[in-house]
């Protein structure tokens, strides 16, 4: 696989978008949350696509630029800090991403609103981090 650089751009300025979403929604604060089920929708959504984005361009880095193929969605996120791509700090902060990512994909039926309530009190800051991490290091390789 051939690292596609326009295409990570391109989903990291999705991921851009993302962010801006969800810190717009946090404004509103968690009791609106909890109390507005169209919000709460638009606020998973936003939660799940963000962790989408994050493991799909993470999972291309792994494959296309150190031939790495992980099993699970914490293993992607392992490759990239163990490859220099991400800091250990953001690493850690990321912790239990693909899981969460699995709740709101699978386990619909039973998310908790405070679950979402505490992803979204950090994640448009952690999504911007990853994008920077990303950028530096798509910048480190071309020049």
């Amino acid at each position: 696989m051939t690292l596609r650089p326009r295409a990570l751009e391109a989903r990291l300025r999705r991921l851009q978008q993302v962010v801006r979403r969800l810190r717009r929604y946090r404004e509103r604060g968690p009791a609106a949350l909890r109390r507005d089920e169209d919000l709460q929708w638009l606020v998973e959504r936003g939660l799940q696509l963000g962790c989408e984005i994050v493991l799909d361009v993470g999972n291309h880095v792994l494959a296309s630029a150190f031939a790495r193929s992980p099993d699970t969605y914490e293993q992607i996120l392992d490759g990239l800090a163990a490859e220099g791509v991400l800091s250990p700090g953001l690493r850690a902060e990321l912790r239990g991403l693909g899981g969460f990512r699995n709740v709101l994909v699978h386990d619909y039926l039973d998310v908790d609103v405070e679950r979402v309530i505490e992803a979204l009190a950090h994640a448009p800051e952690r999504f911007e981090a990853f994008a920077g991490e990303v950028h530096r290091w798509l910048a480190a390789q071309s020049g």
